[in-house]
């Protein structure tokens, strides 16, 4: 116990120190904690200890990340998704597996089932990484995060059927008929049981805790529901972030699924810390610098065969930008990948060095995720010829200016009366169209997000004299608001709102003037019409 704590003690204050030496240098914190696990176990031989007790909860981090992707994943956000999660989530990974089991079976001249076991868990891209900045840059809402969502939730799922598929090479007495009827019928008792006698338990036992104004009632609902389902389905044979997701699923269409988030939120990082902790504790480092030129080889071929595999399944359907994009985020080796190899090599399928080697390919494209994630416009900005990106707007000379988000038809209204009074201003949209548009009227018009930290820097919304929204969509309002407020706290934000409900939906937010264009046009018909009453 003491060796325990002792170890807890060291891991936690080192990667508190790693995490604010790299904030300066705006590195990821994720690389924080694996470099801490990889410290720890080498320099405090924690490798002695029994992990498989921290192993347990750093899984429990991946469960508590696919309960609030659940809780975003309603039935009817499904079906809408059903050709990007299904098509798109099938093709990446088949083809994906099946040009690395050539590679793997014909260069490399590995057995059919070595090769099988490297092409399916390499196929897999980090849920854990790849989502968690989605969720942080708000770019889950994005087209490029839709889809790259939806190909990881398949992906988790397809998990099912590659332990399965192990479990079958390792046993003689099961015929695969047997394998996957038994999983047919799991699966099914599972999904009939959650959106049945699940659903109404969840729903009775949430309105109950919530009834009784108890917080930590509330909250202890809250994770015996996720603990529970992910027990449920770890015993019939699944993953424990099936269950946990589906609970998510069943929660969205509760009136309780924002709260829930927000009280998960700090258990949910938490436990994710622990398993990237974990990941650092399974890098050798002796190996890993015997073998650095075959494991760096090995790490960028695959990286390019599923960027490239990706980049053509999206841009069928999509523009480049979208493609490149989605490419970028999903071209990396994923943390199931060592539940795979665990599995493979326990079963002898794998030898140890092999796992090794492989362990250590997975966790060099883990390391490098962040940095692609956190620069994923910038990077697809090479590829991409575009207007103008993100963070490729360069920083404006102005100050006390008004900076006009959206430019539609009272964008544009806004911006002609501006310009009449010479005040300045400069427009950021995101419909390339009416980028286009602005410039050919002579505005300062860029192509980006305003709630992307780059594109507030260059605009400098914190020396800005207004900022005046006029979108549409009151999701993107919010997430446009939070950003900017995030970036300066004291921005004078004027919001246009459609109605009084929308209003109430945004009045935590620190906005300082709402306009109801409903109301305003009503006050100048009728200012109109009292100018006729009195020339009569």
């Amino acid at each position: 116990m003491e060796h325990i704590l002792f170890t807890l003690f060291l891991s936690i204050t080192i990667s508190t120190i790693l995490n604010i030496f790299f904030k300066k240098f705006r590195i990821s914190h994720i690389i924080g904690y694996i470099i801490t696990g990889t410290l720890i176990s080498y320099f405090f031989n924690f490798s002695s200890i029994d992990i498989h007790s921290l192993d347990l909860i750093a899984e429990f981090g991946i469960v508590f990340l696919m309960f609030t992707i659940g809780l975003e994943m309603s039935f009817d956000k499904i079906k809408k998704m059903k050709e990007i999660l299904l098509l798109n989530g099938f093709l990446q990974v088949s083809i994906s597996a099946s040009l690395i089991y050539l590679v793997a079976f014909f260069v490399f001249s590995l057995s059919i089932e070595v090769s099988l076991i490297v092409s399916l868990a390499f196929s897999l891209s980090s849920t854990a990484i790849v989502l968690t900045y989605l969720k942080q840059s708000k770019d889950i809402h994005t087209p490029y995060g839709e889809k790259s969502t939806a190909i990881l939730i398949f992906q988790d799922l397809a998990v099912i059927p590659i332990l399965l598929l192990i479990t079958f090479l390792t046993n003689d007495t099961l015929s695969i008929s047997e394998v996957l009827t038994k999983t047919f019928v799991s699966a099914l008792i599972i999904i009939v049981f959650m959106f049945t006698i699940g659903k109404k338990l969840i729903s009775w036992l949430l309105k109950f805790a919530s009834n009784t104004r108890i917080e930590e009632l509330f909250l202890g609902s809250v994770l015996s529901i996720v603990i529970g389902t992910s027990l449920l389905a770890h015993e019939m044979g699944f993953t424990y972030s099936l269950g946990a997701f589906i609970a998510g699923m069943i929660i969205s269409d509760t009136n309780f699924s924002v709260k829930v988030e927000s009280d998960i939120a700090s258990y949910k990082d938490l436990l994710l810390g622990a398993f990237f902790f974990s990941v650092g504790t399974k890098i050798d480092a002796l190996y890993f610098l015997h073998n650095v030129h075959i494991i760096l080889g090995i790490f960028m071929a695959i990286m390019l065969i599923k960027a490239l595999v990706i980049y053509v399944i999206i841009r069928r359907k999509s523009d480049k930008s979208t493609a490149v994009k989605s490419a970028l985020a999903l071209c990396q080796v994923g943390e199931f990948s060592f539940a795979v190899f665990a599995l493979a090599s326990s079963s002898n399928l794998l030898s140890h060095e092999m796992t090794s080697f492989l362990i250590l390919v997975s966790v060099l494209s883990m390391i490098l995720t962040p940095f692609i994630v956190n620069n994923i416009y910038k990077l697809a900005s090479y590829f991409v010829v575009e207007f103008y990106e993100s963070d490729k707007i360069t920083p404006i000379e102005v100050k006390n200016h008004v900076v006009i988000c959206g430019f539609s038809i009272l964008g544009r209204v806004i911006a002609h009366d501006l310009k009449e009074r010479k005040i300045p201003f400069v427009i950021i949209s995101d419909d390339l169209r009416h980028v286009i548009l602005g410039r050919k009227l002579g505005y300062m018009a860029y192509f980006g997000h305003l709630d992307k930290l780059p594109v507030l820097e260059s605009l400098k919304v914190d020396e800005a004299s207004s900022i005046i929204i006029t979108v549409s969509d009151t999701h993107i309002k919010r997430l446009i608001c939070e950003a900017v407020l995030k970036f300066h706290a004291q921005a004078n934000i004027i919001l246009k709102i459609e109605s009084l409900e929308e209003k109430s939906q945004l009045k935590d937010l620190n906005i300082k003037k709402f306009v109801h264009a409903h109301f305003e046009v009503g006050r100048l018909l009728v200012q109109e019409a009292l100018v006729n009453l009195e020339k009569k």
